[in-house]
C-alpha cells in the first residue's frame, strides 16, 4: 500500500524508475572501475640502430686485437702497449654505444643516462689520447733511434698510459659528480646530459690534440724523409728510392691525419656551436662519422703491423705466410 503510494506521488511508473535505477548502479559501477589505457608501442630511433650495429662491430674488431697482444707475450714492447690501449678503448666504446641503446629504451633513468655518457666519454677520450700517444711513440723512435730501445722508453710508456687513462676517467666522472644539465636544461649540450661548457672543453681538447698530432707527424714525415735521402746516396740511387720513400711517407701521413679529421672534426666543430635547441638528427650525422673512427683504427695501427699479422696468421691458420716472415720494416713506415 504505501509502495504504491510512493510510486504515484512520483508520477513515473514503475517500470521506469527500475530501469533508471538499473543505469545509475551500472555508471557508478563504471565510474569506480579502473580504467586502463593501451600501452604506447615502443617506438625505435634508426639512428640509435645504427649506433649500436657500429658498436657492436667496434666492439668484435677490436676485442680481437686485444686479445692477440694479451695472449702474445712477444707483443709487449711499447708500440704494442700503445696499440693495446687504443684496441682497449675502441672497444669500451663500442659496448658504450650498445649500453646506451639498451639503458635508452629498456633501464630509463637518469642514473642510467649519467654512467652511459660517462662511460662513452671515457671511452672516446682514452682513444683519442692514445691516438696522440702513438703518435709521440712514433717520432721518439725516429728521433732518438739509438736510446729508443731502453727501459727509459718502458717508463715513458707506462707513464703516458697512466697519465690518458686518468685523465679521460676525470672527464668522464664531470657529468656523473654533478656536471650534467639534468637539474637545467637551458645549459644542455647537442648531447644530453652533457653541459654546453663540458662539451666545449672536450672539443677545444680535440682540436688542441689534433693540431700537437698534425705537428708531429710532419716532424716524422720530415725524419724519414731525411733518412731515406741519406740511404740513397750510401747506395747510389737516390732517384728512385728517395721517391718512394717520400710518397709513401706522405700517403700514410694523410691516411692517419685525413681518417682522423673526416671522422671528429665534423662533431668537434657542431658541439661548439650548436646546442640543445638544435634538431638530434644533426648531432646523430656528426656523431655516427665519430664512431666509425673506431672502426677504421685497429685496421690502421694495428692489422698493418707486421707482428700483429704474423699473430693472427698463426691464431687462425697456426702458420706464418712467407710473405710475412721475408718482409722488412721500410723507413716509411710510420
Amino acid at each position: 500500500m504505501n509502495e504504491d503510494l510512493k510510486v504515484n506521488l512520483s508520477g513515473l511508473p514503475r517500470e521506469y524508475l527500475d530501469a533508471a535505477a538499473a543505469e545509475n548502479i551500472s555508471a557508478a559501477v563504471s565510474s569506480q572501475a579502473p580504467v586502463t589505457e593501451p600501452e604506447p608501442e615502443l617506438v625505435v630511433n634508426p639512428w640509435d640502430i645504427v649506433l649500436c650495429t657500429s658498436g657492436t662491430l667496434i666492439s668484435c674488431e677490436n676485442a680481437v686485437v686485444v686479445l692477440i697482444i694479451f695472449h702474445n707475450p712477444s707483443l709487449r714492447a711499447p708500440m704494442f702497449l700503445l696499440i693495446g690501449s687504443l684496441a682497449l678503448a675502441d672497444l669500451l666504446a663500442g659496448i658504450g654505444l650498445i649500453v646506451n641503446f639498451v639503458f635508452a629504451y629498456l633501464l630509463q633513468s637518469e642514473a642510467t643516462k649519467l654512467i652511459t655518457i660517462g662511460l662513452i666519454v671515457t671511452s672516446f677520450s682514452a682513444s683519442v689520447c692514445s691516438l696522440l700517444a702513438i703518435t709521440v711513440d712514433r717520432y721518439l723512435s725516429l728521433y732518438y733511434a739509438l736510446t729508443y730501445h731502453s727501459e727509459r722508453t718502458v717508463t715513458f710508456t707506462y707513464v703516458m698510459l697512466v697519465m690518458l687513462w686518468g685523465t679521460s676517467i676525470c672527464l668522464g666522472l664531470l657529468p656523473v659528480l654533478g656536471w650534467n644539465c639534468l637539474q637545467d636544461e637551458s645549459t644542455c649540450s647537442v648531447v644530453r646530459p652533457l653541459t654546453k661548457n663540458n662539451a666545449a672543453i672536450l672539443s677545444v681538447s680535440f682540436l688542441f690534440m689534433f693540431a700537437l698530432m698534425l705537428q708531429l707527424y710532419i716532424q716524422i714525415c720530415k725524419i724519414v724523409m731525411r733518412h731515406a735521402h741519406q740511404i740513397a746516396l750510401q747506395h747510389h740511387f737516390l732517384a728512385t728510392s728517395h721517391y718512394v720513400t717520400t710518397r709513401k711517407g706522405i700517403s700514410t701521413l694523410a691516411l692517419i691525419m685525413g681518417t682522423f679529421a673526416a671522422c671528429w672534426m665534423p662533431f668537434t666543430l657542431y658541439s661548439l656551436i650548436a646546442d640543445y635547441t638544435y634538431p638530434s638528427i644533426y648531432t646523430y650525422a656528426t656523431l655516427l662519422p665519430a664512431t666509425y673512427n673506431s672502426i677504421i683504427n685497429p685496421v690502421i695501427y694495428a692489422f698493418r703491423n707486421q707482428e700483429i699479422q704474423k699473430a693472427l696468421c698463426l691464431i687462425c691458420c697456426g702458420c706464418i705466410p712467407p710473405s710475412l716472415s721475408q718482409r722488412a720494416r721500410s723507413p716509411s713506415d710510420v
